[in-house]
Formats: C-alpha cells, structure tokens, sequence
C-alpha cells in the first residue's frame, strides 16, 4: 500500500467519519483511481470507523509541514 498526494486526494472529502467499506463507496463513486481502493481494501478492518484521513495515512502532511508564511499572501 502506498499513498501520495494526489492519491489521498480523493478522500479528503469524504464523510468522515467512516468505515472502511464507507470510504471505499465513496471512493468508487467519487471515481478515484484504481490504486485508492486497492489502498482502502488493504486496510486491516476491525470494523472501526476512522475520524479523518491522518488514521488511513498517519504521514498525511499537515499545513505546518509546508514552510511559508501565510501573512505573505
């Protein structure tokens, strides 16, 4: 399983929070790449429901992992 930007894209407007199965709907309908639900299918399910995108993609960069300073713009 890998992620990338564009990929984790996708789910960012997802309805979270969601279960697996959920995520993987929205996926589909949404009309994501093949590679986001082989990702999702991946998961080990436990039946939890995840809160945001960070517990699928615990390396998910934040806005503080971007230098600049938004006063400039």
């Amino acid at each position: 399983m890998y992620w990338t930007l564009e990929l984790v894209s996708y789910l960012e407007d997802a309805p979270w929070p969601a279960t697996k199965d959920e995520l993987i709907d929205y996926a589909l309908r949404r009309g994501a790449p093949l590679e986001v639900v082989e990702n999702l299918q991946e998961i080990e399910d436990e039946g939890e429901q995840y809160e945001n995108i960070e517990e699928i993609w615990p390396d998910y960069p934040t806005k503080e992992d971007f230098f600049f300073n938004e006063d400039e713009y």
